[in-house]
């Protein structure tokens, strides 16, 4: 991958797509680790990160500017969902051809 590829200057796909997750994985469950006062209910069953349930998710872990320098407040606590997504997968390209990043 080229150096544009860097997540830490990217954050694109943190403010792209809802980050919803099963709602056990938050810290008000046994063994959950993303921290319950920055997620929402979606339904008895899931939830999401704050602000990635509307028209222009942005969510609210995500600190700095996309496509400049980012960085997630909660890295090593965050959803499988975060987890799920790699550099350079089709949900990375898609999110940074959204905000006008390169996608090679």
């Amino acid at each position: 991958m080229s150096a544009a590829f860097d997540c830490q200057t990217c954050g694109a796909c943190c403010a792209q797509f809802r980050v919803s997750f099963y709602w056990a994985e938050a810290d008000d469950a046994p063994g959950g680790t993303v921290p319950v006062a920055l997620t929402e209910a979606i339904s008895p069953h899931l939830r999401c990160m704050q602000g990635t349930s509307s028209r222009r998710p942005h969510c609210i872990a995500l600190e700095g500017q996309v496509g400049q320098q980012v960085s997630c407040r909660i890295y090593d606590l965050r959803a499988s969902t975060c987890r799920a997504v790699q550099v350079g997968d089709a949900q990375c390209l898609r999110a940074r051809e959204r905000h006008g990043l390169p996608t090679a």
